[in-house]
């Protein structure tokens, strides 16, 4: 069995235009791309760049203007494979009240499942073991409009989680919220790519997310302009600037160093790094 989650081959997207004075939009760009079961991938470019319009092409939402998006094999255009593709590759959005239907939190998880036609013991089951998976399941009889934004992104990725998806694609799922409810969605995604072997594809536009990924594309006018690992992405810092992005500020700090001199290696990504790498400086001298 093929280890591929997502196989896109020449794929472009156009959004028509009804409107005469206004020109069709060529968001994406002849795309080739494959991104393997259990991968952590984070997607970013800057605003317009396609990006949003990738992610929405995983479970086909949107489906390619021209060339074929596989997910699991399966051909986004069949609408005969619509509801298993996605579920399999579920979908999580940038804000969680668009996406939370229950007026209580379990109830909200259970409703995935329950459209499935899921037995109603599993269902429970589910819904315990999702909620547990999220750490909210001390929360699970609470409204859903009470909780902080990081504990509502957590619900809505736990009624994905319900259906048993082999991958969650999260469009800016992170963007609303404050550096406490990002740090705690990013905690969940790492346990769930760890521990379940859940691929994730995160759309982002915060550096320090990107870093912990296992492999970043970068998207501009709608063609990857860089794919790799975190660290040998990053490490082209005037590059990077100049797509118009940020690198991490550990990055960026190791970068402005060595042009003052120093040698310092250009892939560091975070402080922990960081501590190391000075350490083994100071020890050396």
């Amino acid at each position: 069995m093929s280890d591929k989650m997502f196989e896109l081959k020449n794929v472009s997207y156009i959004y028509k235009s009804d409107q005469e004075a206004i020109k069709d939009h060529k968001a994406l760009n002849s795309l080739n791309l494959k991104i393997e079961k259990g991968q952590f991938v984070v997607i970013i470019g800057r605003n317009g760049s396609g990006k949003s319009t990738f992610s929405r092409l995983l479970n086909a939402l949107l489906i390619p203007t021209e060339g074929t998006v596989l997910v699991k094999g399966m051909d986004t255009r069949d609408p005969d494979r619509l509801w298993e593709i996605r579920r399999s590759a579920g979908m999580v959005f940038q804000n969680p009240d668009n996406q939370i239907v229950g007026t209580v939190v379990e109830e909200d998880v259970a409703f995935g499942p329950e459209n499935m036609g899921v037995e109603p013991s599993e269902i429970r089951k589910r819904v315990d073991e999702s909620l547990k998976a999220v750490g909210i399941y001390e929360l699970k009889k609470n409204a859903p409009h009470l909780l902080s934004g990081g504990q509502k992104q957590r619900v809505a990725i736990a009624g994905i989680l319900a259906m048993k998806p082999e991958c969650i694609i999260l469009d800016e799922a992170t963007s609303m919220l404050d550096p406490v409810g990002r740090r705690e969605v990013m905690g969940v995604l790492k346990k769930l790519n760890k521990e379940e072997n859940i691929t994730i594809i995160h759309v982002t536009h915060y550096m320090d997310e990107a870093a912990e990924a296992d492999r970043v594309i970068i998207i501009d006018n709608g063609s990857i302009v860089m794919d790799g690992k975190p660290g040998d992405v990053f490490s082209n810092v005037p590059g990077i600037k100049n797509l118009g992005l940020d690198v991490p500020q550990v990055t960026e700090l190791f970068y402005e160093l060595n042009k003052e001199g120093y040698s310092f290696p250009t892939n560091v990504l975070n402080v922990e790094d960081a501590g190391r790498v000075l350490a083994k400086a100071m020890k050396s001298q």
